[in-house]
């Protein structure tokens, strides 16, 4: 197999590292506890006419080159102590060459590759690629040797000519079989690609990979797409390209799919093809042998769904998101008359974690690493006053107005000219980080983005003012049920245990509304029992219509059904430009260059028992 040398971005800078000494790199992390969890390895078939091929394979890494997290300016870690970033997927696929044989292994990537993180985002917009600066996601990919990648939906958030450049920039084929021409639908990028390998020296087998993503780009860039660019179902165009890669030699066919396994859309039926569709191709599309699962950022070692048409096994792997995994498929082979065919098929994953950066990967970006560390901590803006969220799970604060009313901004200003931009528009934030806070004066990147520490993407669903009362009464469960106004610790209130959440309500799951060009008005009597504390309801100083519709700004782990809340994953969306909510606070206070909570706070809610004012002493 023919992978690529290093790019010439590596060679320039004059960091060339020899493939002999990443193998031993490789093979002494491997060596102790390097593959953790990994199955013991089993000795391909001995046969002459049998050969194991490893498919080796990355999702989601959206802009993660280092085990970094630039809003904290520190290593990455998380609860489970996940690591991130292709430089350690770069040593983790180093060790499996050097276990399976170069020539035996595959990698290929599943899409979302160019978004994610202010590495990314600062190649696209600050020192955008188009000006002839190499992509640190291309040149990490070309310096590790990708065979083939998807594109993801989040390729086509920063335009047309951001992501055909970083095309061009790829030592490999970046593929997609569903993107067409508005016009003439044609495909407008490459849609399939065949790789010929020679096992035990001249029995040629040819592996087709075809790349497909979900259809959910007509509707989250739409702005950037319509008129230009459409996008098929996953399942009509597989039954299209998969016979043609067989009719030009493929002997076995593996999809790297940019649509989740478990079939559902966020955005209803408003598409005639679901946003998640892998299951379905695999069930619908004859002659696929495996498929590399992207976009539903789940950790799938290995799932097996039966072809409805030949009843043949299908192997589907997901691993996970931001290089956290490498996905390792083993796929054995016969030959049938000729011809290669899948026996036997298995997966499972590596952890991130378990290995350290590869050297090579870190040379090579470490100038772009730390201009991007020095972008985060730049000055963006001012602010009049000190902002914190400390106190935001228990009483109305300008941190929660500020992430509401820049949402409300943005949906605002995206339905402009529509048929929705009559209604009201109201917006929905948490408490997310209750270390929060925005200091006066000069505010930097990073104190800014701490006001959002998930990667959620905003949207805009419409909701009956009933509805509205219902989600408030369901958020108001984060608060335990009490007899007198106080006072109180804030622990002695706040994450109360629920059915649904044995060890506490978190503060993620409490929502707080707020109104944008009028004010929503409530009080949240916690002496009542859950689902009959909202009082006071008022939109605009009048008690709020149940049948009057509003636009709610919404973020999508909250709408696609996470903490479960009332009415939204049925609402009608309005707006999904698949806009991460914590860029769109950065950016507002850019263009704005000051932040004055005179300007959009207001107290409009608070906690009382029996009408009176609860006392907190935080």
């Amino acid at each position: 197999m023919d992978h690529k040398a290093l790019s010439a971005h590596q060679a320039m800078l004059g960091t060339e590292v020899s493939r002999r000494r990443l193998l031993q790199l490789a093979a002494l992390g491997a060596a102790g506890t390097a593959l953790t969890g990994a199955p013991a390895y089993a000795a391909p078939p001995a046969d002459k006419h049998a050969y194991r091929l490893t498919v080796l394979g990355t999702t989601d890494t959206h802009g993660n080159v280092f085990n970094w997290d630039y809003f904290k300016d520190a290593e990455y870690d998380d609860g489970a102590h996940n690591d991130i970033g292709l430089a350690k997927i770069s040593t983790l696929v180093a060790a499996m060459r050097a276990e399976r044989g170069e020539e035996n292994c595959l990698l290929l990537d599943a899409g979302d590759t160019i978004q994610g993180t202010p590495l990314s985002y600062y190649y696209a917009k600050i020192d955008p690629i188009t000006g002839g600066h190499v992509h640190p996601m291309a040149a990490a990919m070309n310096a590790i040797g990708f065979d083939a990648a998807a594109m993801g939906n989040h390729e086509f958030n920063y335009g047309l000519d951001v992501l055909d450049t970083f095309d061009r920039q790829l030592n490999f084929p970046l593929l997609c079989a569903n993107a067409v021409d508005w016009d003439t639908g044609e495909t407008v990028y490459q849609p399939y690609s065949l790789h010929t390998i020679n096992p035990d020296g001249g029995r040629k087998l040819v592996v087709g990979v075809l790349g497909l993503v979900t259809p959910g780009v007509a509707i989250w860039d739409r702005a950037i797409v319509e008129g230009k660019v459409r996008f098929p179902g996953i399942v009509g165009q597989a039954k299209v390209f998969v016979p043609q890669m067989k009719a030009a030699g493929a002997d076995i066919v593996v999809v790297s799919c940019h649509s989740g396994p478990n079939t559902s859309s966020s955005y209803g039926d408003a598409l005639p093809y679901p946003e998640n569709a892998a299951t379905l191709l695999a069930e619908q599309v004859p002659d696929i042998d495996a498929i590399l699962v992207g976009h539903a950022h789940l950790e799938i070692p290995q799932r097996f769904v039966t072809n409805k048409e030949t009843g043949k096994q299908v192997l589907l792997s997901e691993p996970l998101r931001w290089g956290m995994r490498l996905t390792v498929m083993d796929l054995d082979l016969v030959k049938v008359r000729g011809r290669w065919q899948v026996s036997a098929a298995g997966a499972h994953l590596l952890n991130a974690n378990t290995v350290p950066e590869d050297p090579a990967i870190v040379a090579i970006l470490s100038g772009d690493h730390a201009t991007v560390r020095e972008y985060v901590n730049s000055v963006i803006g001012t602010s009049a006053t000190a902002m914190s969220a400390a106190t935001s799970r228990y009483e109305d604060t300008a941190a929660m107005d500020f992430v509401n009313h820049v949402q409300s901004a943005e949906v605002a200003r995206a339905l402009a000219g529509t048929a929705e931009a009559a209604l009201p528009i109201l917006s929905i934030s948490a408490p997310f980080n209750r270390a929060a806070a925005i200091p006066e004066g000069e505010v930097t990147v990073r104190d800014v983005a701490g006001m959002y520490i998930f990667d959620n993407t905003l949207l805009g669903i419409v909701l009956t003012g009933e509805q509205v009362r219902a989600y408030l009464e369901f958020s108001a469960r984060y608060f335990r049920q009490v007899t007198s106004a106080g006072p109180f610790a804030p622990d002695e209130i706040t994450n109360a245990v629920t059915a649904t959440a044995p060890n506490g309500t978190p503060d993620y799951n409490y929502d707080t509304m707020a109104g944008y060009t009028a004010r929503l008005t409530y009080d949240i009597d916690i002496a009542q029992a859950p689902g009959a504390r909202i009082k006071n309801l008022q939109y605009d100083g009048a008690p709020i219509n149940p049948v009057q519709r509003f636009v709610v700004a919404i973020n999508n782990y909250r709408q696609s059904g996470g903490g479960n809340f009332p009415g939204v994953t049925t609402a009608p969306v309005v707006y999904n430009a698949q806009q991460e909510i914590r860029q769109l606070i950065i950016d507002w206070v850019i263009a704005q260059g000051q932040i004055d909570p005179a300007t959009f706070s207001t107290t409009d809610w608070k906690l009382t028992a029996n009408d009176v004012p609860v006392v907190v002493q935080g």
